[in-house]
């Protein structure tokens, strides 16, 4: 008579014995051949009739010997399993211990999110986001993105598009430091403040450029004939942005002073360079190298702290006693309210294209340095960098705030 399962300790796990015919008859053996038994199996059936295995069950005649071998086989391949599925858990344990829980990818109202670039195509921002939206679509990007211009108000309207949007990630907006400039100046009510900051991608520092037909022919002779004619050379610019707060900082540092003739952007401030309708005005390497180059404007410094390697002939601001840098750090930003996990998808896509060696290579013949900042680090910079030009502008009595 078989004995009873004997009842394993607390904690131990006991499996009932396999009862089906094949296995309990005396004939088993032959049945499966004993090449079929594990070597481990043919060694434990020898404990005998009437004894317990460690493991458990009752050893008392052949029938149960052979049901104790495959139970054995059995008991064996269920720990590896056990032990296999808790090395799988125990590595995707730890895999979540390094790297945090797991956020799902964000899903998306849209198949192409819009760019939107605040001034009209063919100015700096334009040409420079253009490349990005292709790279970024080559790439793949889900949704794709496309570069929508927005003109006008010197950069307000398109700003105030994008700050009312839906924050759902379908709507991005090109920006620089005229967001705060324009505040500063009172020209409009919202900043970086006012968006999610997703990247910083690039910075082009400003050239102090001139009219071809202008009669100075270095900066010594320009600062002189300033100097000595103060709020009498005409000087192109966008009002409250970038493109006047430069020469602010010119005339806070020299004690030139200029007389300002308002634009709406880039394009039509160079249109009015190249005919000599304005004498002054900023450029960069990427808007004015052939018209240097051709003689059609003239270049007096750059505002960074090395010379440009595509006008190797032009100096530093620096250089020429000026303690000064001004680059346009352009970079994207999302409403106000965008979620976490929609601003880190752009900003790895938008990581992505920026580690692109063919757009770095466009961009480095633009005279643009490619630099990604992320998401944490782009809002500190802007913070500081407001903070910073807030000083200026109260200085220089710019400052319109209350």
């Amino acid at each position: 008579m078989v004995r009873p399962i004997r009842t394993r300790p607390a904690g131990s796990i006991s499996y009932p014995l396999p009862q089906d015919a094949a296995t309990t008859s005396p004939n088993y053996r032959a049945h499966v051949g004993k090449k079929n038994q594990p070597k481990s199996c043919r060694v434990r059936v020898a404990y005998g009739v009437g004894k317990i295995h460690p493991l458990g069950f009752p050893l008392c005649g052949a029938a149960v010997r052979v049901r104790a071998c495959q139970y054995i086989r059995e008991y064996r391949n269920m720990r590896k399993t056990f032990i296999g599925a808790g090395a799988v858990a125990a590595a995707f344990g730890f895999g979540l211990i390094a790297s945090g829980p797991a956020q799902a990818a964000p899903k998306f109202e849209c198949d192409t999110a819009k760019l939107i670039v605040p001034w009209k195509p063919g100015g700096g921002t334009a040409i420079i986001f253009n490349i990005f939206e292709k790279t970024v679509n080559e790439q793949g990007a889900k949704p794709r993105i496309q570069v929508v211009t927005v003109p006008g108000q010197g950069g307000n309207k398109g700003a105030k598009e994008a700050a009312k949007a839906r924050p759902d990630g379908c709507t991005l907006f090109a920006i620089h430091q005229s967001a705060i400039t324009s505040f500063l100046n009172g020209r409009i009510p919202f900043h970086y403040d006012n968006f999610e900051t997703v990247a910083l991608l690039t910075s082009t520092p400003d050239i102090v450029g001139a009219s071809g037909k202008v009669p100075w022919k270095d900066f010594a002779e320009f600062k002189k004939a300033a100097l000595a004619a103060p709020e009498t050379i005409p000087t192109g610019a966008t009002f409250g942005s970038t493109s006047q707060f430069m020469w602010l900082l010119l005339e806070d540092l020299t004690g030139m002073k200029f007389k300002y003739v308002p634009f709406d952007g880039t394009r039509e401030r160079m249109t009015a360079l190249l005919s000599g309708a304005i004498q002054l005005g900023t450029i960069n390497v990427a808007s004015g190298r052939k018209y240097i180059e051709g003689g059609d404007l003239k270049a007096f410094a750059i505002a960074d702290d090395k010379r440009s390697k595509f006008l190797p002939n032009l100096p530093t601001l620096k250089e020429l006693g000026v303690d000064m840098e001004f680059a346009l750090k352009r970079g994207i930003v999302a409403p106000k309210g965008t979620p976490k996990a929609v601003v880190d998808h752009w900003a790895s896509v938008f990581k992505k294209a920026a580690e692109n060696p063919e757009l770095l290579k466009q961009m480095d013949a633009k005279g643009t340095d490619v630099a990604w900042v992320g998401p944490a680090d782009y809002r500190k910079w802007a913070e500081k960098t407001f903070a910073d030009y807030k000083k200026v502008a109260i200085k220089i009595g710019m400052y319109k705030g209350k």
